[in-house]
């Protein structure tokens, strides 16, 4: 069965795209991607009042996050090295993990840069990007004429 988009979802979902849309940089030279790279999955969420980007990035703590906004680009990024080691008698064992990832997205203008907030909870990463105060919905206005 072959789900159909209707005309305004199409156009949302366009809108959402022209928004926020990623730039990956995942492939190597040969066309592979690199050892350690993961993209974290992410949710776009639009409300009266303002956006909310959630990342599914479990196992982290909030000091190993970055996140930048430079001329409406918001870049969201991790390195995280790991090392374990194992000592017993005469054998030592250490292994080695790195973890990496960066997210970027474009915001749209109605945004009002000066509050965007982020939390880390449950293994979620959440930013709220509010909406400018003019940018969102208003009320009915009533115009009286003279």
């Amino acid at each position: 069965m072959t789900l159909l988009r209707t005309k305004p979802q199409m156009r949302f979902q366009g809108l959402l795209d022209d928004l926020f849309a990623p730039e990956f940089q995942l492939l190597n030279r040969s066309g592979q991607k690199p050892v350690g790279l993961s993209l974290p999955k992410v949710n776009i969420k639009e409300g009266e009042d303002g956006y909310l980007l959630e990342l599914a990035v479990p196992g982290m703590d909030k000091k190993d996050f970055k996140i930048n906004l430079d001329q409406d680009v918001l870049t969201i990024s991790s390195d995280k090295k790991e090392e374990a080691s194992e000592d017993r008698k005469q054998y030592t064992r250490q292994e080695f993990s790195y973890h990496s990832f960066e997210r970027r997205f474009n915001l749209p203008e109605d945004v009002d840069s000066e509050k965007i907030a982020a939390n880390y909870v449950n293994g979620v990463l959440s930013i709220e990007i509010p909406k400018r105060d003019e940018a969102k919905p208003q009320p009915p206005k009533a115009i009286e004429i003279v």
